[in-house]
């Protein structure tokens, strides 16, 4: 994995990292709805995944600023931004009602992911373990799908003091709301450095991308 240091007096949210890394720690998190009904026609006509075409605009997007790909770490106390960050996304297994983790890469061109994604899953369905490895796959996000409910939203705390920076989203069922349909989306990312600005942005670049995504497939 590659990254590059980020000199924090020079950082250009210098003064907002300071004060929520020393004086206020904390994290922050926004859900909102999101139109996805261009999405969902896409994936009925092409006959593909639409969980898995979300994932890969998530990854998209938040591999398209360093704002989000960010991390601390804490045995050094150096502030860096990954190259690229790649989702661990969630088997559920019915008979056990419990989850696997799945670490899925990052890559820029679509099919590619798409295939890969599909793999991941695949084996992750021949277990039942959860499999948790954080020390080996550092610049990884969470990116959790909650298929059975479709909620108005959610809150994920961490522990007070821990500097975890890499996003953690959320999404739910989409429902149909005068014609259209929506999906809750849920973003968490600590105030040290995102703020609501840079949250906000997610859900406008998400938007912009499942726009863009589906009119150059047509």
């Amino acid at each position: 994995m590659n990254y590059k240091s980020i000199d924090k007096e020079s950082y250009y949210r210098k003064g907002v990292f300071h004060h929520f890394t020393q004086d206020c720690k904390c994290s922050t998190s926004m859900t909102a709805r999101l139109d996805v009904t261009e999405l969902i026609h896409y994936s009925k006509e092409t006959n593909s995944k639409f969980y898995i075409n979300f994932l890969y605009l998530l990854s998209k997007v938040l591999n398209s600023r360093d704002d989000y790909k960010m991390a601390y770490l804490w045995q050094t106390e150096e502030l860096i931004c990954y190259e690229v960050i790649n989702p661990i996304q969630y088997v559920f297994h019915e008979d056990t009602e419990t989850i696997t983790p799945v670490y899925t890469k990052y890559y820029e061109e679509y099919h590619q992911f798409y295939e890969e994604a599909l793999k991941d899953i695949e084996k992750a369905k021949e277990t039942r373990e959860y499999g948790l490895d954080s020390i080996n796959h550092p610049n990884w996000f969470d990116a959790s799908y909650i298929s059975w409910l479709s909620y108005d939203s959610l809150h994920i705390e961490l522990p007070d003091g821990y500097l975890y920076f890499l996003p953690i989203v959320n999404w739910g069922k989409y429902r149909e709301e005068n014609g259209r349909f929506r999906m809750p989306v849920s973003v968490r990312l600590n105030h040290a450095i995102a703020d609501g600005y840079l949250i906000a942005n997610v859900f406008r670049l998400l938007e912009k991308e499942m726009m863009k995504f589906v009119k150059e497939s047509q």
